[in-house]
């Protein structure tokens, strides 16, 4: 009996789901690369009827990141990992700047980064629908993130909520998600369209 019981546990210790932080380690570890669709949500402090948007995105590791909107406008951010490219298509404005420090210290870097915990520090925050959450807190004091909180699934993100200092409340929900895809060579690559206004460097 005491050994039937203890093989019971071996069966349930093994069925348990990984924890947050684990599986966050786990997608740095196996994923270098990937593609997907997002759906955003952004409330103010107010509370008041969420700015809802759509598109794609593609990303690399380190520090390469494609992010189209698609609904209900269309903007395109790019990063090489060396150069910021901004392209409003409503406007044909493109604005490029460096890719700077910062960068790592933003809630991107959590997915696209050099290394997972540079910029944060990361407790687990238990489950919710399914998914193991990651509670990040930037280590900067100048921070203009006070939190970022991960929802993880077969050592995937899902989701991922940001909340800054102003009092407002970024939701993103991946759908989609697909690590290690075959990326084109130029997915990181932004040439500006013809006759696109063109501001910074």
């Amino acid at each position: 009996m005491r050994t039937f019981i203890l093989l019971c546990g071996m069966l349930f210790s093994g069925l348990v789901a990984a924890t947050g932080i684990d599986q966050l380690k786990a997608f740095w570890a196996n994923t270098h690369a990937a593609q997907g669709s997002f759906a955003q949500s952004v409330v103010g402090k107010s509370g008041r009827k969420p700015q809802n948007s759509t598109g794609h995105f593609a990303l690399a590791r380190p520090g390469k990141l494609r992010w189209a909107y698609e609904k209900p406008y269309k903007l395109l951010l790019v990063t090489d990992g060396e150069k910021l490219w901004s392209y409003d298509t409503d406007l044909n404005q493109v604005s490029v700047s460096k890719t700077d420090k910062t960068l790592g210290a933003s809630p991107a870097a959590l997915l696209t980064g050099e290394t997972l915990d540079q910029h944060f520090t990361l407790s687990e925050a238990g489950a919710a629908d399914g998914l193991e959450i990651v509670d990040a807190l930037p280590k900067a004091a100048d921070s203009t993130f006070a939190r970022v909180r991960i929802g993880l699934s077969g050592n995937l993100p899902r989701l991922m909520e940001v909340q800054d200092n102003f009092g407002q409340t970024t939701t993103l929900l991946f759908t989609e998600f697909q690590p290690n895809p075959v990326l084109a060579k130029d997915t990181f690559r932004f040439v500006p369209p013809k006759g696109a206004d063109v501001v910074g460097e």
